[in-house]
């Protein structure tokens, strides 16, 4: 049963699948210390991103 359900769920809309989660170690210029930068971002868009 629960197998069934699980893919009932994957069966729905597709757009969450075109995002990605990405995260990126930024120097804070305050502090010195290192912070993480999360986005979700577009497939597409991903390389443009650690570009910046």
């Amino acid at each position: 049963m629960a197998k069934k359900t699980v893919a009932t769920l994957h069966e729905g809309s597709k757009d969450g699948r075109a995002y990605t989660k990405v995260i990126k170690m930024v120097k804070s210029p305050k502090t010195g210390a290192y912070v993480f930068d999360e986005h979700m971002v577009l497939n597409e868009e991903v390389q443009d991103f650690f570009k910046k």
